[in-house]
């Protein structure tokens, strides 16, 4: 009980939000990092899982979705701080260390929620789509993305918490962040600065979660809310 008292005393220092080892300085860094990962998922998985997820019919189809949902559920399995690690020895660069085991850990739901989605818009939906003339891009854009959109925003979310909170490790290559609280503190013993910086992150973590909530809301009409939730 001491220690969150501590903690939140740790946030009422003046010192705490100032300065470059400040709140303030170390959210942007952390934000920065989160933000730059997400947005190269986004650009890799998004789509890539809508691509594939529009290929239903043949061989070639089922290859495929073997394919993608084996390799995402066995990139869940690479342990980020060994990819960490092995971004440090092969890279001399700053932020590859980090974007890299950040990106990893987070193309496998956005991946698989997407080619989920899709493949799982009604036929009947898509047929009727083909029969008014629409092209295979049109069916996919203007049918199946937002028919799937629930799925996607889902994954997207995922993809997100899973960042921000993995995101402190940037501080293991010495890199800012939230995480630099954490790990700072821990080598000084000042489990106040520890605590307050692991409360930071769980508190950006749920401030994505309502993010998306409110996307979620106003992106995705009434009708697929109720069924992505029955």
């Amino acid at each position: 009980m001491n220690a969150i008292w501590d903690a939140i005393r740790w946030f009422f220092q003046s010192a705490q939000w100032s300065g470059p080892d400040g709140i303030p300085h170390r959210l942007l860094e952390h934000l920065e990092y989160s933000g730059l990962a997400f947005a190269i998922t986004v650009v890799l998985a998004l789509p890539l899982g809508l691509v594939l997820g529009h290929q239903r019919r043949g061989r070639l189809a089922s290859a495929l979705g073997f394919l993608v949902v084996g390799g995402a559920n066995g990139a869940r399995a690479l342990p980020t701080l060994g990819l960490l690690t092995l971004a440090v020895t092969l890279t001399s660069s700053d932020l590859v260390p980090i974007l890299l085991p950040l990106v990893v850990l987070a193309v496998p739901p956005v991946l698989v929620n997407t080619y989920t989605g899709v493949q799982q818009v009604e036929p009947g939906l898509r047929d009727a789509a083909e029969g008014m003339g629409m092209t295979g891009r049109q069916v996919l854009l203007k049918v199946e993305a937002p028919v799937a959109l629930p799925l996607i925003l889902l994954g997207l979310r995922t993809a997100a918490i899973q960042i921000v909170s993995t995101a402190a490790i940037a501080a293991f290559v010495g890199l800012g962040g939230l995480g630099r609280y954490i790990i700072d503190g821990l080598k000084r013993q000042e489990y106040a600065t520890t605590a307050g910086g692991a409360i930071l992150v769980i508190l950006l973590a749920f401030a994505v979660q309502l993010c998306f909530s409110v996307l979620a809301r106003t992106a995705v009409s009434p009708g697929l809310r109720r069924s992505a939730s029955s």
